[in-house]
């Protein structure tokens, strides 16, 4: 607890904010700087020490945040099935909006630090954003001009969502902070846990809704990408409303400046400095950055080396999120290809993504009051280093399990088609075994037996791009010939029937691939000497003509589907198909009408494009292992490995610390004796967003230190300790010249 002397000490310090006293430096024995503007007291929430403000920030973030992660979870099937854009190519861009989403907080941070101070940045900012909602939604609407004004409006609005999003979040966490008196310090730490728990609660609710928004909502014939864009985009809206509602109420300090520039002045110095120096006959220093003390103060330097030592220890991270990310985009794809069917409910392909925030929830308290305690009862030092390696152990196995599953799943796919060759099966619709023999190729050694269900397809050898084959059917003693010509890299099916008392073929195209989204393709053939008229659900009709004309392929969702009708000229029948199965391709032959039976007689072939062989509860138990091991390895190299001597929840040149601690309950600070400085908002985003996805690192069970000199003790063991949605936890690092002293 800070007491009331040093308070006012502090108070008198920060009351200059003039650019030239933010990079003056203080040494323990001077005074302060004065005329700091003094912040109103904001009004208390039902008569506790709480901010009423900080309940318009919490709104604001779970808003944002619903915002954010709802568009985002139907991003990359939205390329695939809107766009009609490969599975790479979705990929590449879903992910190139995700690095441009952790990059823009640098620049926020600086708008924030220089020129317009949080409160401002925050307000301006959320208005691009809802700006890029609104013009990506647009950009959903089919009938809305050509694909290239699609693209090029989803693309504009992508862009102001990336710089809205990422803009304004090195921001709200820490103007909440702001809103605190500084002897509320148990107070702001809870406000923290909350506005952590709004976050999750916004991505939780989010991506499990807007998935099904996009896929049970049906506008314009197809899936409702408007809506599910739509809903986003008017919770975002809400978000900024809220926030402005509350402008009466907030504590908003003035922009204090950054010292991005200045640290970056000093590594090229010292680089330059040190090229020119390379004479044996100079003397060598300790550290490459000491080549910068000629022009640059021995605090700053001091502090540019924590710097540099930290981001050595994030070096392996951003292999870690590289994959980690992949939940929207590769293992959504690989999702749509899986049995998502739990019983009671059935999992959209993008919906899975709602786990990470749930497991999230889950894990906190599982780690923080019972795997943690556990671990210490049973004397174990289980260090950050050992937290990390840990992790990182856990991750390699989940995406190793992430590996096998493609590979299993890959074994139901289509055989891969090249050059020179295409791929062939028989469906024999006639009564008895027919001996199928193809000029030039050795196939179909057995006779293929009446309504025999291929195995799979066999490879027709060509001679060039497309041939012309000759066919012989050999059927009760007859033979008959017919010439069909065959493309490379093509599917085909021969169907052999009867027709007015002869044998006769037809050669029809089958599906290349799996049906997408998880979907299941079903086709007719039509084996009645009349017309049909079919219906598999109310949605979808379809007309047949006789003597095996074939439909084309109609995708339809995962289902049991009972209650078809046939209608021929002598009546309407119910058309039983029973359960279509997950990526599976079916062929349905309606045979002899039966008179007088409410049912049509059919025959159905599940074809080579087999049903989802994976069931999804196996990426569940992959998400898992990703979770605990996110959680060992940020708590390990969590946030406040920083040089945490930076009061960023509230940007003022206060005389501050390196401090850290370690994982646990207790606190460890390091006491220097000499002139401090802090950071502003743009160098801890940039330390950050070096290697961190942003809303991930909450694990710890409470934040962490701040400042201690040898006249001032500031006790901030609940601010923030970074920004860009990254929370505060236990850890620790090595500075230096330091002595341990202990904080309660």
């Amino acid at each position: 607890m800070v007491g009331d002397g040093a308070r006012g000490e502090m108070n008198t310090f920060q009351r200059n904010e003039s650019k030239e006293s933010l990079f003056t430096f203080i040494s323990a024995g001077d005074d302060p700087p004065k005329d700091f503007p003094v912040q109103k007291k904001s009004p208390k929430l039902c008569g506790s020490n709480y901010p009423l403000s900080i309940a318009f920030i919490v709104v604001n973030e779970f808003c944002e945040r619903f915002s954010y992660y709802g568009m985002r979870a139907v991003l990359t099937l939205y390329f695939i099935s809107f766009f009609h854009w490969d599975e790479n190519l979705s990929t590449a861009v879903y992910h190139a909006f995700s690095a441009l989403c952790y990059f823009t907080p640098v620049i926020g941070a600086i708008m924030a630090d220089s020129w317009l101070g949080k409160y401002k940045t925050i307000i301006y900012l959320s208005i691009v954003y809802v700006v890029g909602h609104l013009i990506k939604s647009v950009g959903a609407i089919p009938s809305l001009g050509n694909q290239a004004v699609h693209v090029v409006l989803s693309m504009v609005g992508l862009f102001l969502i990336a710089l809205g999003t990422g803009g304004i979040k090195p921001c709200v966490s820490a103007f909440g902070g702001d809103q605190f008196e500084e002897e509320h310090t148990s107070e702001r730490s809870k406000f923290f846990s909350v506005f952590y728990l709004s976050i999750n609660a916004g991505s939780l609710i989010s991506t499990f809704v807007t998935p099904v928004l996009r896929g049970d909502v049906k506008c314009f014939g197809e899936d409702c990408y408007a809506l599910a864009f739509g809903v986003p985009a008017a919770l975002m809206v809400l978000a900024l409303v809220v926030f402005i509602a509350g402008s009466g109420l907030y504590r908003k300090t003035p922009p204090q400046g950054n010292v991005l520039l200045e640290v970056c002045k000093c590594i090229g110095f010292a680089i330059k400095n040190r090229l020119k120096n390379r004479s044996r006959q100079i003397p060598r220093r300790d550290h490459w950055l000491d080549w910068a003390s000629e022009q640059y103060s021995k605090q700053l330097i001091a502090e540019v080396k924590m710097v540099t030592r930290v981001l050595f220890l994030f070096l392996p991270l951003p292999m870690f999120w590289a994959l980690f990310d992949q939940q929207g985009s590769r293992w959504t794809l690989q999702a749509t290809k899986m049995n998502a069917d739990f019983g009671i409910y059935v999992l959209q392909p993008d919906q899975m993504q709602f786990l990470n925030p749930l497991l999230i929830l889950v894990f906190i308290p599982i780690f923080d009051l019972g795997l943690y305690p556990l671990i210490n009862m049973c004397k174990f030092n289980f260090t950050p280093i050992r937290k990390m390696a840990t992790g990182m152990i856990l991750a390699g196995m989940a995406f190793g399990l992430a590996a096998i599953v493609e590979v299993k799943i890959n074994e139901t796919d289509m055989p891969q088609l090249v050059p020179k060759e295409s791929l062939i099966q028989v469906l024999n619709l006639a009564k008895n075994p027919v001996q199928v023999t193809i000029q030039d190729q050795n196939l179909f050694q057995q006779p293929v037996e009446a309504f025999q269900n291929p195995d799979e397809y066999s490879r027709l050898i060509l001679n060039g791009e497309q041939q012309s084959l000759h066919f012989i059917l050999q059927h009760q003693g007859s033979s008959l010939a017919f010439n069909y010509t065959v493309k490379e890299k093509s599917v085909y099916s021969l169907i052999v029937f009867e027709a007015e008392g002869s044998l006769s073929s037809r050669l029809i195209t089958d599906l290349k691939t799996k049906p997408e989204n998880g979907l299941a393709a079903v086709r007719f053939i039509n084996g009645l000497s009349q017309d049909v008229n079919l219906t598999i659900d109310s949605k979808q009709f379809i007309s047949v003509q006789r003597n095996c004309d074939v439909s084309g392929y109609s995708l339809v969702e995962r289902d049991t589907y009972d209650n078809g009708k046939c209608i021929t000229e002598t009546g309407e029948f119910t058309l039983d198909l029973g359960l279509l199965d997950f990526g599976a391709s079916y062929t349905v032959v309606i045979t002899n009408q039966v008179t007088g039976s409410i049912k049509v007689p059919h025959r159905l072939f599940l074809t080579p494009v087999k049903k989802a062989a994976c069931h999804f509860a196996i990426n569940l138990e992959d998400l898992v292992a990703q979770e605990v091991a996110g959680i060992f390895s940020c708590c390990a190299v969590g946030v406040s490995l920083l040089p945490t001597g930076l009061d960023v929840a509230e940007i003022r040149p206060t005389v501050s610390l390196p401090g850290v601690c370690r994982c646990g309950s207790d606190v460890e600070v390091r006491r220097h004796q000499s002139q401090q400085r802090p950071y502003g908002l743009a160098i801890t985003t940039i330390l950050i967003n070096i290697c961190w996805r942003s809303d991930v690192l909450h694990y710890g069970s409470g934040l962490l230190l701040f400042s201690v000199s040898s006249q001032h003790e500031v006790s901030a063991a609940s601010r923030l300790a970074a920004h860009s949605g990254c929370w505060e936890y236990p850890c620790a690092c090595c500075c230096p010249g330091c002595t341990y002293g202990t904080v309660g």
